[in-house]
C-alpha cells in the first residue's frame, strides 16, 4: 500500500516521521502553509493507495470534499489527532482498506483505531494471542479455531486478533491473521505492564519478556467494556483468550 503521510504544524511532523519510519511506501507531505494544503491534496489525491493527514478532522474534511468520486477508488484516508490519542478511519473504511491502515496506524503510535463501518463495529469478540518465537500459523489457526469452538463463536464475529507489541513482526501470526481474514491490533508493553485488571498472571512470562501475561490482557485491552468469556487456553507454543464487549 502506498502512503502519503500529511502534516501541518511542527508536532504532526514529528508524528509523520515516525510513521513514515513504520510503513514501508510512504512519503511525507509538508505544505509550507495552511492555506496551500488544500492544492498539494489535490496534486496527490489519486497518487496514494492512502492517505494518513496529522491535524483536524474538520480540516481534512474541507479539504479533500471537491476530490471525492466514489469509495470504490478514493484512497483511504485515516486522520490522527495531534495529541496521538486517535487514529481516525475516515474514508473508504472497508472497500479503500482505512479500517485496517487506521488499525495499522494506531498500532505504530500505540493509539486508539476508530472505526465507524457497521459491519465492523457489530463485532463484539476479540481474540488475544501469545505464542513462542517461530510458532507456525497453523499451530496459532489450530488454537484460535479451538478457543472460538469453546466460546461458541464463529469467525465472523471476531473484531480483532489481540497481541503484544512484541509479537507484532512474528511471521506466523502475521499469516495466521491473513489466512483468517481478521485484523491484528497491538497493545503496548507498557499497557500490559500497568494494567490492573484481573487476569491470569504469570511469573514465567514476566521473567521471559517482562510481563505477566500476553493472551488475556491483550484481548481485554483491545476493546471497551470487555469480559472474559474464554480464559486463556495454553495449545502447545500459542495461548490464546477471548474476550466479549459489553
Amino acid at each position: 500500500m502506498k502512503i502519503a503521510i500529511v502534516a501541518i504544524t511542527e508536532e504532526g511532523k514529528k508524528t509523520a516521521r515516525r510513521l513514515a519510519a513504520y510503513f514501508d511506501e510512504s512519503e511525507c507531505h509538508f505544505p509550507p502553509r495552511q492555506r496551500s494544503l488544500k492544492g498539494m491534496v489535490g496534486a496527490i489525491f489519486n497518487q496514494f493507495d492512502g492517505i494518513i493527514f496529522i491535524m483536524a478532522l474538520g480540516i481534512v474534511i474541507r479539504v479533500i470534499a471537491p476530490y471525492l468520486k466514489n469509495k470504490y477508488i478514493d484512497p483511504a484516508v485515516v486522520v490522527v489527532d495531534e495529541g496521538n490519542r486517535f487514529a481516525i478511519s475516515a474514508l473508504s473504511g472497508h472497500e479503500g482498506g482505512a479500517n485496517r491502515l487506521a488499525l495499522e496506524v494506531a498500532s505504530a503510535l500505540d493509539a486508539e483505531p476508530v472505526i465507524t463501518t457497521a459491519s465492523e463495529t457489530n463485532k463484539k469478540i476479540i481474540v488475544g494471542v501469545g505464542c513462542r518465537k517461530g510458532t507456525t500459523k497453523k499451530e496459532i489457526v489450530e488454537a484460535i479455531n479451538a478457543a472460538l469452538k469453546q466460546g461458541k463463536c464463529t469467525r465472523e464475529s471476531v473484531r480483532y486478533i489481540a497481541t503484544i507489541d512484541l509479537k507484532r513482526d512474528e511471521p506466523g501470526l502475521i499469516d495466521a491473521c491473513l489466512r483468517l481474514g481478521i485484523p491484528l491490533r497491538v497493545i503496548s508493553s507498557d499497557r500490559v505492564k500497568n494494567f490492573s485488571g484481573a487476569y491470569q498472571r504469570s511469573s514465567f512470562v514476566k521473567e521471559k519478556i517482562g510481563v505477566e501475561g500476553v493472551s488475556e490482557p491483550c484481548a481485554l485491552l483491545a476493546g471497551r467494556r470487555t469480559k472474559l468469556i474464554v480464559p486463556k487456553m495454553k495449545r502447545g507454543r500459542v495461548c490464546v483468550a477471548i474476550a466479549r464487549e459489553g
